[in-house]
């Protein structure tokens, strides 16, 4: 009977440890996944014409923290790796909500100077196209006129 207490006690702790490093190995799958959403998300914001250079430096930030979480789980601090890895995951939540707003002010200001540089250039259009009619018309009045002021000369050659 007491052997198998005994038996037992060495069962659970196999198993608490097991349990944990599911968790741990979990909880770093799941940050691993954040930063690299946030760099997706970072990416984007870039290529839209944001500044991220905040935004890197967070992310930098979540990457070390992510390389301790590795660290520790290999050395078996299943521990740590949950505390790691959650605080890098917050980071990355955060750097991939900040980097999808980025985007979207930016892809906002690039929609508002498309829009800008085609009402200028249309209005551009307009206003060559009046000024050239405007100036057509003025030079045709001119030609009328000089041709009107003339006197023809009829010449008599008859020979």
């Amino acid at each position: 009977m007491m052997l198998l207490v005994f038996a037992s006690t060495l069962f659970v702790s196999f198993a608490f440890a097991e349990v944990g490093e599911r968790e741990a190995s979990s909880s770093l799958d799941n940050a691993e996944r954040g930063v690299i959403s946030a760099y997706k998300a970072t990416l984007k914001a870039e290529e839209a014409g944001a500044n991220v250079s905040g935004l890197l430096n967070r992310l930098n930030e979540a990457e070390a923290l992510l390389a301790h979480a590795r660290i520790a789980y290999r050395s078996g601090g299943f521990d740590e790796v949950v505390r790691y890895a959650s605080l890098c995951t917050e980071i990355g939540e955060r750097v991939k909500i900040d980097a999808d707003e980025l985007w979207g002010r930016a892809y906002g200001s690039r929609s508002m100077d498309f829009w800008l540089a085609m009402a200028g250039s249309v209005l551009g259009i307009f206003v060559v196209g009046l000024g050239s009619f405007l100036s057509w018309r003025r030079f045709k009045r001119r030609y009328l006129k000089r041709i009107l002021r003339m006197k023809p000369e009829v010449s008599s050659d008859e020979s």
